[in-house]
């Protein structure tokens, strides 16, 4: 689908326009148009500090933030790529840590694009190449890289030799591009596999595990999952990790949520699992505290946005889309936050989503749904919403915006905590009304 990335930085959005018509306006996935492209430049993503390389439906960016924030902890100095941006597209891209510059940003997409006519390359082909320059002119100890869309045709999967690969929690997701089964997903994010690498995963049930195992092997990777090289578990308020090397006790993260401990163990896992940067005990043990993640049950400030609001009030912004996510937030707000309580539902979702599946375990946390718009995005309308409201036996309203829905909740009065759901889209327009940009 069209990104519909814009900057308020002229030089960029220059670059952007420009992208918008070189495109071809939609997701496609193989490794020849990002192959091109990349040899027109000289190869870049071929001279890259050792990189570490994470898949995954759910959990790949907390995983990618943990890595930072223990690599970051022992003085490392590190580039990292994700996707999508919520507020700045510049957020894709972090040189040594922090986020590049309009003026670099546009300069590299220029570069690019300056090279690109006659590829057809996709905007997130045009991204990945634009990083891999970044990524390879400025000096750095490590490269952590999200894989955008599946693993194995995914652009950044021109890497040849990551110094290790993890793949995070799996579900349905993108079907139209990755499969309509867990299996067929399964086998695209094993596709990051690389001979004499190790792969480093969570615990997945026999047959998904047999799927991911078969395709790694056929890669020439070493697989290492969870409950057999390594494990983890959560016990009196601790984070206990395992492996051949030994033992650690590690502190529960600082990011919500009960599956953010097993995001913190598979980045444990992967920085035990490579041998091109020593990692010392004590950054390990930094990191879940360390790591910083927007829009994944984000608590956020009292900001403008917010203002209408008893101060009483909380409010948890998160991104998540899918029926995986929702069994997370279900189990979030049912045994951590919430319990023998309901909350405010404002949400927007992308019409390519399923609405049901992704609301389900939720339905007894919700007193009330506030239906939104994602603008600029294909989007379920109000009567979708409405429809699971009256089956759920929930009042149901609709609104223009995040601004309109906050200042009726607010103004009916109440108590009642509020979480704002369904979209990265969204979430990334409520983090800009409320001033509350990632940095």
């Amino acid at each position: 689908m069209p990104d519909h990335a814009v900057s308020s930085d002229r030089a960029v959005q220059a670059q952007l326009d420009r992208l918008a018509t070189l495109s071809p306006g939609a997701d496609i996935l193989g490794l020849e148009r990002i192959t091109s492209l990349l040899a027109r430049l000289g190869d870049p993503h071929l001279a890259l500090p050792p990189v570490f390389h994470v898949a995954g439906t759910n959990g790949k960016g907390s995983t990618c933030a943990f890595l930072r924030a223990a690599l970051e902890a022992d003085g490392r100095s590190v580039h990292v790529f994700t996707s999508p941006h919520l507020v700045r597209f510049n957020e894709r891209i972090r040189i040594n840590g922090a986020l590049i510059s309009d003026e670099a940003l546009a300069t590299y997409l220029e570069r690019v694009l300056d090279v690109a006519e006659g590829i057809g390359a996709s905007f997130f082909e045009v991204t990945t190449a634009a990083m891999f320059l970044a990524f390879a002119e400025h000096p750095a100890d490590a490269c952590i890289i999200e894989v955008g869309l599946g693993g194995r045709l995914d652009a950044t999967n021109v890497i040849p030799a990551p110094a290790v690969c993890g793949i995070a929690q799996l579900g349905i997701d993108h079907q139209s591009f990755l499969g309509e089964s867990l299996a067929e997903i399964a086998g695209e994010k094993a596709g990051i596999a690389k001979t004499g690498t190790s792969v480093v995963t969570m615990r997945y049930a026999d047959p998904i595990a047999a799927v991911v195992g078969e395709a790694v092997n056929a890669r020439g990777g070493t697989w290492r999952p969870m409950g057999s090289d390594w494990d983890a578990a959560v016990y009196r308020g601790r984070l206990h990790y395992r492996d051949a090397e030994g033992r650690l006790d590690l502190p529960l993260p600082r990011l919500s949520g009960p599956h953010q401990p097993m995001n913190a163990a598979l980045a444990t896992a992967m920085l035990r699992h490579q041998y091109a940067i020593p990692v010392s005990e004590s950054a390990l043990k930094a990191a879940p505290l360390w790591a910083h993640w927007p829009a994944r049950l984000q608590r956020l400030d009292r900001g403008p946005l917010l203002e209408p609001l008893d101060p009483q009030i909380i409010v948890w912004l998160d991104g998540g889309h899918n029926a995986s996510a929702g069994e997370v937030l279900g189990r979030y707000f049912d045994e951590e936050r919430l319990p023998g309580q309901k909350l405010h539902l404002v949400i927007g979702m992308l019409a390519n989503k399923d609405i049901e599946s992704f609301l389900a375990p939720m339905r007894e946390k919700v007193a009330h749904i506030h239906g939104l718009p994602v603008d600029g995005h294909e989007h379920h309308p109000p009567a979708r919403f409405a429809a699971i409201a009256e089956k759920w036996g929930v009042p149901f309203t609709a609104y223009h915006g995040p601004q309109d829905a906050i200042e009726a909740i607010g103004a009916h009065g109440g108590t009642l905590d509020i979480l704002i759901a369904g979209s990265l889209y969204l979430a990334g327009t409520v983090l800009r009304m409320n001033r509350q940009l990632p940095d």
